[in-house]
């Protein structure tokens, strides 16, 4: 699947006018979920905007709670409603708990793609055999897998499998919940650039294939700050700096 350097993820967003907002300003990739509480207001925000539906990929999450497969499809279908979209350009399984099966669900989201109900499938918080058991069973290969990825949580092996596997990888929480200004090294290169710390490090993820990234921001300051780091180019040296930030700290674990 391609996908736009930056995209708008909008947990925690409550209102249609950010959405709105991004697309203006020129997003074209506006994640959300079913855990969220939000697809009826992201929906709202699309249905604001002049941009051409077909212009915008949506995506949504299958929480863990619906993964069961007589739940798959009229759970997405609901969420379509709730979006105002004839289709989900990109379903994802949010987690592969709860009712995740792999024999059952996956068949089922398969079930949606051949419906038109979704365009393609994509997985999130997936382990590297997850991604391999997901591989095998669906139809088509998998579009996109969503991880946490930001400069105080960086694994590297899901981009090589995401590399040898042909996939995007969608950075969600790329600014580390906020402390991207409090990392030194990161605030260093983004004086150097006269750049705020948060462009630096959706830089620094976009900088790694296949990885695009879905920073949240509700201000168009915040919006256009973000979107401008598509055009950041960051020295090889900067890369591995950050690369080497000798912390751990996984926002949304199991």
């Amino acid at each position: 699947m391609n996908l736009p350097p930056v995209g708008l993820g909008t947990m925690g967003i409550d209102e249609p006018d950010p959405i709105a907002t991004a697309l203006d300003l020129g997003y074209r990739h506006v994640d959300t979920a079913r855990i969220y509480g939000n697809e009826a207001v992201v929906g709202e925000g699309l249905a604001e905007s002049d941009v051409d539906r077909e212009a915008v990929t949506v995506a949504t999450k299958l929480w863990i709670d619906a993964l069961a497969a007589d739940d798959v499809g009229p759970t997405a279908r609901e969420s379509a409603e709730l979006l105002g979209v004839d289709g989900i350009d990109l379903l994802y399984v949010h987690r592969p708990r709860g009712a995740y099966d792999p024999e059952t669900t996956l068949p089922a989201t398969d079930r949606l793609v051949d419906a038109g109900v979704a365009g393609a499938v994509g997985v999130s918080n997936f382990e590297i055999d997850d991604l391999e058991r997901a591989s095998e069973v669906l139809d088509a290969s998998i579009a996109a897998h969503q991880t946490e990825l930001h400069p105080l949580f960086y694994r590297p092996e899901l981009l090589e499998h995401a590399r040898e596997h042909g996939y995007p990888v969608v950075a969600y929480s790329p600014l580390a919940g906020g402390k991207v200004g409090e990392i030194d090294e990161v605030v260093e290169i983004a004086d150097r650039h006269d750049a705020t710390p948060e462009t630096v490090a959706i830089a620094w993820a976009t900088a790694k294939d296949p990885v695009v990234a879905i920073p949240k921001a509700s201000s168009e300051r915040h919006l256009r700050a973000n979107l401008a780091a598509a055009d950041l180019a960051l020295a090889p040296d900067e890369i591995a700096a950050i690369d080497a930030i000798d912390r751990e700290e996984e926002l949304y674990p199991e």
